[in-house]
């Protein structure tokens, strides 16, 4: 039986090209939101979640951050996707000829350069496959949508403007969710334990707490915050570190930042991607 990798959009989306090219032996799985990519894994109806959290050009990528603690679902795996922008339109239209162009929230600032220069200006859509179907399924031919080759290929649009983003490093991480953790991988490239915490109500928690990786020597390599329920004095952490978990600096480290938070969740440990090796070398 075949097994399912579900992600955010239609197919031709950025995250459709991601489980293509991470998880070739899963048949990706569309959903219309990132709530219900990572329902579909809870459930049953996939394997694995392909879930988008940050772009080189944009940042993070909306309230994922929010939503992975609560998912019960586990981190397994990162991928990097070179995203390339192109500009689509219906069959016959001329670039000269468009006039607005659709995308999803996230991907319009990461092409902004190219649409200023061309007078193109922009719709926001819920996805850049839906903005390629609904581009084709229309008879506009002034609308253009900011997709991929493959929504190109799957909606039978033309591109109008190759590789258009700002940037000619573009990358989005996903992170790839399963129900069940595995902890007993070790990378070629090293591991990564990721977590959430919320540090006690006393003064320089925060610092105190990040005492413990400096002194054993464990390197994060992110710390986002983000606020919970709406309080603004209820911040919940997102960290990243280098190493696993029966890593005995990383147990000591862990252990120190126990002291200092009054709740700590681990959301996966996998293993280091090639990309992070490759931009550490450069």
């Amino acid at each position: 039986m075949t097994k399912r990798i579900a992600f955010q959009g239609e197919p031709g989306a950025y995250g459709h090209q991601a489980c293509v090219e991470a998880r070739p032996d899963h048949e990706p799985l569309p959903c219309p939101s990132f709530e219900a990519a990572i329902e579909a894994v809870r459930k049953g109806d996939a394997d694995l979640g392909m879930i988008a959290v940050e772009n080189s050009t944009y940042g993070r990528v909306g309230d994922v951050h929010t939503l992975l603690p609560e998912s019960g679902l586990h981190i397994i795996d990162e991928a990097f996707v070179r995203v390339h922008i192109n500009l689509l339109g219906k069959p016959g239209a001329q670039l000269h000829q468009i006039k607005t162009a659709a995308g999803h929230l996230v991907i319009l600032p990461q092409c902004s350069m190219f649409l200023r220069e061309n007078g193109i200006q922009t719709e926001v859509s819920p996805d850049n496959a839906r903005a390629a179907m609904d581009v084709a399924e229309g008879d506009d031919m002034t609308k253009g949508a900011l997709a991929s080759e493959m929504a190109a290929d799957i909606y039978g649009l033309n591109i109008l403007a190759r590789h258009i983003e700002d940037h000619d490093r573009n990358t989005t991480r996903f992170l790839i969710m399963s129900r069940d953790p595995d902890l007993t991988r070790r990378g070629k490239y090293g591991m990564v334990t990721s977590f959430v915490f919320r540090v006690r109500n006393i003064p320089a928690a925060l610092y105190k707490a990040m005492g413990g990786f400096a002194t054993n020597g464990v390197n994060m390599t992110k710390l986002e915050s983000y606020m919970v329920g709406g309080h603004f004095t209820a911040t919940q952490f997102y960290a990243e570190v280098e190493g696993h978990p029966d890593d005995r600096n990383l147990q000591l480290a862990m252990e120190e930042l126990d002291y200092f938070t009054d709740h700590i969740k681990l959301m996966g440990v996998f293993p280091a991607a090639a990309r992070r090796h490759e931009k550490a070398s450069k």
